[in-house]
């Protein structure tokens, strides 16, 4: 993917199928499944590809336990069915990761136990595997950190985990291989309405050069998650709003306060959620919070009062209570729940909704990254309808994804690159300075910056670091030392001075320091 290409293509097309605006899980998604149907598409997104929550979740594809216990039969059903998809389409990112519910009381196995049961029942032949009862020293040997004072034993299941941002990038990438053209850093201003009031395009301005555009389309849909109601506002000043956002936050801790492959999940914390401590890339998360938000920014941030409800909760569990100082990085994303004035946000279903306004314009509402799938074969049905497109049928559902591979060594770090991983290789055979590590800590080559620039559109150094990458929210510290060097291969690549790179790794420093703890 190259953004001077698709610009290039946007000028060079004057009606568009459809045009999506959000590039995150849901709008990808979206892309995709247009593109792959034969639709002309365009995607536009305000900043870089699932720079908003899609880069921020806990990594799991999953059905959801607690949804389970809610009693919200119906969106289980679907997200694991999507879970087995998934995990079909995209091996080299989603994987089949083992959970441990520790019992500390009689019952907690037993009633676990047939829950969990019941979780492998609705999945079917798309299951990960059977849950089962493990004893206490199962369970300690699994989990070598557990506290071990009246723990009974242990209730293990199956679950997917997978690499979100990467992901992103992989569904970018599937759709420009079919046809869509997608930009980055092109936000939309307003959207453009025939004399009937029906939305027929967009305006929108590149972010890099200030050039503003005018883009015409048969059907405009709105996925941009917990910003919505900003495209509806555009589209309707009085419109009621559709969203209300929760915050979830994360910290990350080094391996050792796990030491073992397996994930916990606290079943019921003092907030009334459960609580995840899972394996990823090395590192420990710990995650998440339920924190009702008045109002949404591309960086969240974390508050003390969430990141100590995390670490004194992981505390009552692990025989090395987390500290402060032990957290590598801290981020935090923003849900994009329906307003429901009645419920707290915990209590809100994650099932989508999908709303048409009277201009025709569409808007999917809510979510979650495990049924991104569904959400854009509905979104793409009820927007094809309404634009008077050709009916014409969704193939994603057993559709491989861009870097599908089956067989891989999960310890090369490479691996998430799926199929592109032997052209990197082959950066480094003809350049050998690219198979330079960028620190000495962590794997990461120069190539994979290159590669980042050429290939996965990334336009600044944050976009290498925080999402091609990953290392700001696996040890923040860390991304600010292999800032300035990614920077220099940037500017080399993009033909920028070395002002753009001071002011990129300056810029990437004071957005680093938001990750981590004074």
């Amino acid at each position: 993917m190259n953004r001077d290409t698709m610009l290039k293509s946007m000028d060079d097309n004057n009606l568009w199928d459809l045009v999506v605006i959000g590039g995150g899980a849901t709008g990808l998604g979206t892309a995709v499944d247009a593109a792959t149907r034969g639709y002309k598409t365009l995607l536009l997104e305000q900043a870089d590809f699932s720079k908003g929550t899609s880069s921020r979740s806990t990594k799991l594809v999953h059905g959801g336990v607690r949804y389970l216990a809610q009693g919200d039969i119906s969106m289980v059903l679907e997200a694991l069915h999507e879970r087995g998809l998934l995990r079909q389409n995209a091996p080299h990112l989603v994987k089949n990761q083992a959970f441990i519910i520790p019992n500390y009381d009689w019952w907690d196995g037993p009633f676990y136990m047939v829950g969990m049961k019941v979780y492998d029942m609705m999945a079917g032949n798309l299951g990960l595997g059977p849950s089962e009862h493990i004893s206490k020293e199962e369970t300690i040997v699994a989990i070598p950190n557990i506290k071990t004072e009246g723990l009974r034993g242990g209730v293990i299941y199956h679950d997917g985990q997978f690499d979100d941002s990467r992901l992103a990038i992989s569904l970018a990438q599937t759709a420009h291989k079919n046809g869509a053209t997608l930009l980055n850093y092109m936000q939309v201003t307003g959207l453009i309405k025939n004399d009937e009031g029906l939305a027929k395009g967009v305006r929108a301005i590149d972010v890099e050069t200030d050039r503003a555009y005018t883009i015409t389309a048969k059907g405009v849909i709105n996925a941009t998650g917990v910003f919505v109601d900003d495209i509806l506002t555009m589209d309707e000043p009085q419109e009621r709003k559709t969203i209300k956002p929760s915050q979830g936050v994360h910290v990350v801790l080094d391996a050792s306060f796990l030491q073992g492959r397996s994930a916990v999940m606290i079943p019921k914390t003092d907030d009334g959620r459960v609580l995840f401590a899972v394996p990823w890339h090395g590192k420990v998360i710990v995650g998440t919070t339920d924190t009702q938000m008045e109002h949404t920014n591309l960086e969240p941030r974390a508050t003390d009062q969430e990141i100590d409800f995390i670490l004194q909760t992981a505390g009552r569990y692990l025989t090395r209570a987390p500290k402060r100082s032990d957290v590598l990085s801290v981020f935090a994303g923003l849900r994009p729940l329906p307003n429901t004035e009645d419920k707290e946000t915990k209590g809100i279903s994650r099932t989508h909704q999908i709303k048409v306004s009277l201009s025709g314009l569409v808007t999917v509402v809510g979510g979650k990254w495990t049924t991104y799938r569904k959400m854009a074969q509905d979104v793409v049905d009820q927007s094809a309808w309404i634009a008077g497109l050709h009916e014409r049928p969704c193939l994603t559902a057993n559709m491989p994804l861009y870097g599908y591979v089956q067989h891989f060594d999960e310890n090369d770090h490479l691996h998430v690159y799926g199929s592109d991983r032997l052209a990197i290789l082959q950066l480094v055979d003809n350049y050998p300075k690219l198979g330079q590590r960028l620190d000495d800590v962590y794997p990461h080559l120069r190539a994979e910056v290159v590669w980042a620039v050429r290939e996965e559109m990334a336009r600044t150094v944050e976009d290498v670091l925080a999402r091609r990458m990953r290392m700001l929210f696996l040890d923040a510290r860390a991304s600010i030392r292999m800032a300035p060097e990614v920077a220099r291969l940037m500017a080399s690549e993009l033909g920028n001075s070395e002002d753009w790179v001071d002011r990129q790794v300056k810029e990437y420093e004071k957005l680093a320091m938001g990750y981590l703890l004074g």
